[in-house]
Order: C-alpha cells, then structure tokens, then sequence
C-alpha cells in the first residue's frame, strides 16, 4: 500500500529518540534497525545532500524534506508537523500527515487488509487485538478508535 523511504540521517534520528527519549535498549533499537534494514532492503534514500539548502522547514529537520524530494515521496509521516509547515512542503508536492491520519487513510483504502496486518502483528508478539490498540491508542488513538468499530470489540 505504500513504499517506506527513509536516510541514514533519519535512521540515525530514530536511533536517538528510541534511545534517549523513549528509553529504548540498545539491543532493542539495534534489532528494529536491523529488521527495518532486511524488510525494506530498498528504502534506503542517498545522495540528497545537495537539495538540503533549498528547504525552508527547520533546520534540523531540512535532511528530511531533501531526501523525500530525492526519491519522489508524496508524504512525510511523523509525529513532529511543526517541523514540516505546508509553506515549506507545497512547493515539493508533499504532504506532511501525522501517523493516526496516515494509517486511518490507509484503513480506507484497504480494511480488510489493514484489520489482518494487526491480527498478524498482535499474534507475532504475543499479544491480542485488544491489547494491541491499547497500546496503539497512546500515539494514534483514531485510529484505534476505527478498528475497534469496525471489529466490534472494546479496549479500556
């Protein structure tokens, strides 16, 4: 349903805010690293560093708005919008989208599919639907919200 694209810069970002913000591991973060490297062999995004300079969004956050430019992506996906105003994406065809209106879209197009893909991800680590969106709601609660509706069922 959609392509990951994402730079060493980005990966590196993430390592940091799994580490120091979220209280991640390093084994943890290490091993999502790796299985993001083997699943999605191809969404790896270089030689962007020249459109860096023509990005008007936070400096910190520039590398990111260049490498989506490089590889043609029509969305960026993040918790952090105020780092990616319209003024700076519109003239790049893009669309910054929080990650709850990004997988509620993607719910639309596909329900079936995306209500599966969570049986399968709860069933992979052990957990059930419901305490799946429990966990889900913290950080994208629409969507949580959607799929309990739509499969009848209650998370408190």
């Amino acid at each position: 349903m959609y392509l990951p694209r994402w730079s060493n810069e980005i990966l590196d970002e993430l390592r940091r805010t799994l580490l120091e913000k979220l209280g991640r591991s390093p084994e943890q973060v290490d091993h999502l690293l790796a299985e993001l490297n083997r699943h999605f062999a191809d969404a790896r995004v270089e030689a962007f560093e020249t459109l860096v300079a023509l990005m008007t969004n936070d400096p910190g956050d520039r590398h990111v708005i260049a490498a989506a430019v490089k590889c043609g992506a029509e969305a960026i996906v993040t918790f952090n919008l105020r780092h990616f105003p319209d003024t700076a994406l519109d003239n790049w065809n893009i669309e910054a989208q929080h990650p709850d209106e990004f997988l509620v879209h993607l719910y639309h197009l596909n329900p079936d599919l995306i209500v599966n893909i969570l049986h399968e991800q709860a069933a992979f680590i052990g957990r059930t639907l419901v305490q799946l969106l429990a966990v889900l709601r913290q950080g994208v609660p629409n969507f949580a919200q959607l799929i309990t509706d739509s499969v009848g069922i209650a998370v408190d």
